[in-house]
């Protein structure tokens, strides 16, 4: 099979190939595709029981701000990286 892709496709896969991401520019088409396979079978029924527990957090007030949300996830990332 052929496939004629636009510049900006191919030059965002050989991006993803010379970062280490894939061995090839076919070995990333593979890939993505599976993944793009993968999220279009998924219904997401999996995810329903952690919205409702969500939902349920969320009326007895148990939010945060998106501000103190993304400093935690900061802190969290920066533990992985050392």
């Amino acid at each position: 099979m052929n496939i004629t892709l636009a510049p900006a496709q191919e030059q965002w896969l050989r991006k993803l190939v010379d970062s280490g991401r894939f061995t090839s520019v076919d070995d990333a088409v593979r890939q993505l595709i599976t993944d793009g396979m993968f999220v279009e079978d998924d219904d997401l029924a999996w995810a329903a029981p952690w919205v409702e527990r969500a939902r349920t957090a969320a009326a007895r007030g148990e939010i945060v701000s998106v501000d103190a949300a993304e400093a935690d996830i900061d802190v969290h990332l920066a533990s992985l990286e050392r």
